[in-house]
């Protein structure tokens, strides 16, 4: 078996010097990393992730927290991580909730964490005060994707002004009822996003002179099942709103085939936007407020690399755009007696 000795002998350098090429750190040149790294893959030497991380205290390996690594959001947000993890020699270790408060418990309260990772990304998630006493406690460098933690390296979109975005579109349009689709706002494992998006849908409302009606908002669990029943109640509502803002694309999704169902016309006879970008919005040709998922993945475990590799670096918070991509499913509502046919 090829050692680290071997490919010293190769090279003619020091172990030390072979050793800090292959992790990436700093005091080798460009030519002689190059050196190493063609040596090793000629020689077929592949360095020991456990021996490196007892011998240096570092085990290039990034743990990511993800609430349900199944929805897409977080998948994307995964994936852009992962690529530029992968590009500098480190590995994502994934560490999936699925919901389970006794599995954020395991993350964030034991010793999980300890002495397995580098750095860590949590998803979508607002930590505790003890669960941010925990992660400070690890001394390695954390970003927080989605949530507004001052103090705190973060990296978001503006949940609430992406809802008024999309609430603000259908009310230049005309539409004066209008239906919400989104989440609990509380519940073991805390999003941000559910209570931001309700708060910009409400506060543009108002601002237009809406009176709050509580019929009018419901719960899609930002699934597309969950959406799907939630449009259904609302379009069976005596008087049903003419447009629906869902807070996630795949609620939006499910309130399309909702509307298929009951034989509402959409755009006709409603409207709906979402927020996403969904990779399926493009095919139901869906209105929705587009965010950068997959950038927010790759910005955030840049951030920690940066400060791994010591660069200037402090703890910045990253707000991305979002942007109004109108398609097919919004449309000026028709007359209220011509759509309800009376």
């Amino acid at each position: 078996m090829t050692s680290i000795k071997d490919v010293a002998r190769d090279v003619e350098v020091s172990t030390a010097t072979v050793s800090r090429a292959l992790r990436g750190l700093q005091g080798v040149s460009e030519e002689t990393r190059e050196r190493v790294m063609e040596s090793a893959r000629r020689l077929g030497y592949v360095p020991s992730p456990s021996a490196a991380g007892l011998a240096s205290g570092h085990t290039r390996t990034v743990a990511v927290i993800v609430p349900r690594v199944t929805q897409w959001f977080f998948a994307a947000i995964v994936q852009g991580a992962e690529e530029v993890l992968r590009e500098r020699g480190y590995d994502l270790l994934l560490y999936n909730l699925a919901g389970d408060a006794s599995a954020r418990h395991r993350v964030f309260e034991t010793s999980l964490l300890t002495k397995r990772v580098d750095a860590v990304l949590v998803l979508s998630l607002k930590p505790s005060p003890d669960e941010l006493e925990r992660l400070a406690m690890l001394g390695r460098p954390v970003t927080i994707v989605g949530a507004d933690m001052p103090g705190w390296a973060t990296v978001r979109i503006d949940d609430q002004e992406a809802a008024a975005t999309a609430t603000r579109h259908l009310l230049e349009l005309g539409h004066e009822r209008i239906g919400y689709i989104g989440g609990a706002t509380e519940g073991v494992l805390d999003f941000t996003a559910p209570s931001a998006r309700l708060a910009g849908y409400r506060c543009t409302m108002q601002v237009a002179g809406r009176a709050r009606e509580d019929d009018l908002e419901a719960d899609g669990e930002f699934t597309v099942a969950g959406g799907r029943e939630a449009a259904r109640t609302l379009l069976s509502l005596p008087d049903p709103p003419t447009a629906i803002f869902a807070a996630s694309d795949e609620m939006a999704i499910g309130a399309l085939r909702a509307a298929r169902e009951l034989g509402v016309r959409v755009p006709e006879d409603l409207s709906v936007i979402g927020i996403d970008d969904h990779e399926m919005a493009s095919y139901f040709d869906l209105t929705t407020v587009a965010q950068p998922a997959h950038e927010q993945g790759r910005v955030a475990a840049a951030q920690v690399l940066a400060a791994l590799a010591g660069e200037d670096w402090s703890p910045e918070q990253v707000i991305l755009p979002t942007e109004l991509i109108v398609r097919r499913t919004t449309a000026a509502p028709v007359r209220r007696a011509r759509r309800r046919g009376r």
